[in-house]
């Protein structure tokens, strides 16, 4: 199991100066929208521990920390560099949400919709629609309600989420250039 920061004390991390090695695990549109100075967009459908080892400062002494909107991607993204062999994992408790809360220098750029607001909004749209088409067209379309149902128990049981990988591979949530947020530097990152 991956350790856990606080935001108070990821706080005290980046205004010691101290090298460190922040990692966003959000959509490159919510990196966009409000990220965490000093952290650099890797995606968790795109995290390979093995690249990823490569492009790091992380090791045996400056820790990787591992940051997302409220906790519960970077846990997912800590749990798969853990597996793949990295020791040093740190996940930011509370995301980014809590880390702006708690007074860490964050950078702001375009608004966009959260990636769990989509989700909900999508799964909302699909109950609504399946239950009007069952009560119109044809009752086995209550089918469709009762998927998407299931699917969200699964989310819940599994806090692994089928329609928010989708959605995250929609046009809406990629941007074809953002702040990397390495250093002071504005060197854009690519998204395919």
């Amino acid at each position: 199991m991956a350790t856990v920061i606080s935001p108070v004390e990821l706080k005290g991390v980046v205004e010691s100066g101290r090298t460190f090695d922040l990692i966003d695990v959000r959509t490159p549109a919510e990196f966009r929208e409000l990220h965490v100075t000093g952290a650099r967009n890797v995606p968790l459908d795109r995290l390979d521990p093995q690249t990823l080892s490569g492009e790091t400062k992380a090791g045996s002494e400056i820790p990787l920390y591992v940051i997302c909107q409220k906790g519960g991607r970077g846990k997912q993204a800590c749990e798969k560099l853990l597996a793949a062999g990295w020791s040093n994992v740190v996940n930011v408790e509370g995301g980014t949400l809590a880390c702006e809360a708690a007074g860490v220098a964050v950078v702001r750029g375009k608004k966009t919709i959260s990636l769990e607001r989509q989700v909900r909004i999508a799964a909302g749209s699909l109950v609504f629609v399946g239950s009007i088409l069952a009560l119109t067209v044809h009752p086995y379309f209550v089918g469709l309600s009762a998927f998407v149902g299931a699917g969200l128990v699964f989310a819940g049981v599994t806090d692994t989420c089928g329609m928010a990988i989708c959605l995250t591979r929609m046009p809406w949530n990629q941007v074809k250039a953002c702040d990397s947020g390495k250093s002071s530097s504005a060197q854009a990152c690519r998204v395919s």
